[in-house]
């Protein structure tokens, strides 16, 4: 084993986006622990249990890449799992101003270093909250998501919608 990092999110759902970011992230590091937040003030669409799994799901044949969740602080997650590293991706300009007051926090309060990695252009438009816009609207999100998240998108809003 090397030297590990943590690729934290809500991933609600996970797209193509995040998967970009966490198989680069796992060819320099090893592992990568996904840490899927738990966040009960935050209504999700999917369970964190839903959320874990549709990432095993989509991971299952990358190494390096272990999948768990967490609430609280991340600091004391890393502290737990002995992780020094964190990996986030970067859209646009905008997530560098909120994820850099965040990577200052987690380093003052637990020593942590985070590298931030620029999202592939092709994927730079991409956001988990824009990709429930679409699919509740019934819009194809399979060029997005892996195909068993689109699914599980579909068969949600439509339950929703009582169909």
């Amino acid at each position: 084993m090397g030297l590990a990092a943590l690729c934290p999110g809500t991933f609600d759902p996970v797209t193509n986006g995040h998967l970009d970011i966490i198989e680069r992230a796992s060819r320099l590091f090893d592992p990568v622990v996904v840490a899927v937040l738990e966040n009960q003030s935050k209504r999700h669409l999917f369970t964190v249990e839903e959320r874990v799994g549709m990432l095993k799901e989509a991971l299952h044949d990358v190494e390096r890449v272990e999948i768990g969740s967490f609430s609280g602080l991340l600091v004391d997650y890393a502290k737990e799992r002995r992780i020094k590293a964190i990996v986030k991706g970067l859209r646009a300009v905008t997530d560098f101003d909120y994820e850099l007051q965040m990577a200052q926090m987690n380093s003052q309060m637990g020593g942590i270093e985070t590298f931030f990695v620029s999202t592939s252009p092709q994927w730079s438009y991409l956001s988990s909250s824009l990709i429930k816009e679409i699919a509740m609207f019934g819009g194809d999100v399979s060029k997005l998501v892996p195909a068993h998240v689109a699914e599980r998108l579909a068969e949600r809003f439509a339950a929703e919608r009582g169909e």
